[in-house]
């Protein structure tokens, strides 16, 4: 059975990515990024993009787990690509080199677009090549990688795309780096179009978030400081109030809001109302729920409020951002 093809009126080259992979690196995040590309091939049946896998030297590297992918050669054989990523996994540091380094500088003295797909963004961080850039890891190496390359502005996004940089957070967040690259060349429709037959909900954009959890934050040391956060996670349609939740975890209400200013650097109320947000925008990109029971059901009392709450935050107001939303959410419902 062939897939149905989406007609691409632009014209030009195809897309060149090269993929450079470090040892250990991630393979489901090479992999996912990869399928993407292949898949707009398939669907628009035109080479938009073509890739190749090298590595510092030509030899083969293990993936993280285990496996090892025949490769096209070593870096400095390739042509210029539209992009060269750095491919990260485990023990990122140990791939550090000198040669690396050197490489990745004078692909950027040359001009090249550099990008990384999973812990690859410590690598290119290490070669002061992030510096006043916007950019994000995986949320296991955020706090190190804010430690040791203060001058990257590092968020806990699952991909960022500033200028000439392209980072992402991995594991699947390299699909929705790659397909918001495919959306913005090709056009909405083949995005997702690739995005339905991936069978994934919606295409995640930047305003969506790695969910970084919380006992990683903070470890085993706040016990009551997750707690609470717990109950208001549990609690999105009634919120608790502040009285209620410092009762239930058995502390004052000034020690709560010293415990989440000191861990969390935010206000209890401001961080339940963020989580009430989130939800929120879930709710909004996967449902056709109305925006007045979105409010209702996220605990704002009307809908100008949470309109408002909404924009503030995600600097968009949530019926601009369904309206933007609507061709990928029509074309995946099933009577889209």
């Amino acid at each position: 059975m062939s897939a149905p093809t989406v007609e691409i009126t632009s014209t030009g080259p195809s897309t060149k990515y090269t993929f450079l992979l470090t040892p250990h690196y991630s393979m489901i995040a090479l992999a996912n990024a990869i399928e993407s590309l292949r898949m707009a091939n398939r669907m628009s049946d035109r080479v938009l993009y073509e890739w190749r896998t090298v590595t510092i030297d030509g030899q083969p590297v293990n993936a993280s787990n285990g496996l090892t992918l025949s490769i096209s050669g070593a870096l400095a054989e390739t042509d210029r690509p539209d992009i060269l990523f750095v491919c990260g996994g485990v023990d990122i540091s140990q791939a550090v080199s000198d040669d690396l380094i050197a490489a990745l500088k004078g692909a950027a003295q040359a001009g090249i677009n550099l990008g990384a797909l999973c812990t690859g963004t410590y690598i290119l961080a290490s070669a002061q090549l992030l510096n006043g850039y916007r950019c994000t890891i995986h949320w296991e190496n955020i706090a190190a990688l804010r430690e040791e390359f203060p001058e990257a502005v590092i968020s806990a996004g699952l991909f960022e795309i500033d200028r000439d940089r392209f980072t992402c957070a991995g594991g699947t967040a390299s699909i929705d780096m790659m397909l918001n690259l495919i959306r913005e060349a090709h056009g909405q429709e083949l995005a997702t179009v690739i995005a339905e037959e991936f069978i994934r909900e919606r295409i995640r954009g930047r305003n969506d978030r790695q969910r970084v959890p919380l006992r990683h934050q903070l470890g085993t040391s706040q016990p009551k400081l997750v707690e609470a956060v717990s109950l208001m996670e549990s609690n999105i349609e009634e919120p608790m109030s502040l009285d209620e939740l410092a009762h239930h975890v058995g502390l004052s209400r000034r020690q709560l809001e010293r415990l989440f200013q000191k861990h969390l650097n935010c206000v209890p109320t401001r961080y339940y109302l963020e989580l009430r947000l989130r939800r929120a925008r879930e709710l909004l990109l996967q449902t056709s729920k109305s925006i007045v029971d979105i409010a209702f059901a996220c605990g704002f009392v009307s809908a100008p409020h949470f309109s408002k709450c909404y924009r503030d935050f995600f600097g968009i107001p949530p019926r601009d951002e369904r309206r933007l939303a609507e061709p990928e959410m029509k074309a995946q419902s099933p009577a889209g």
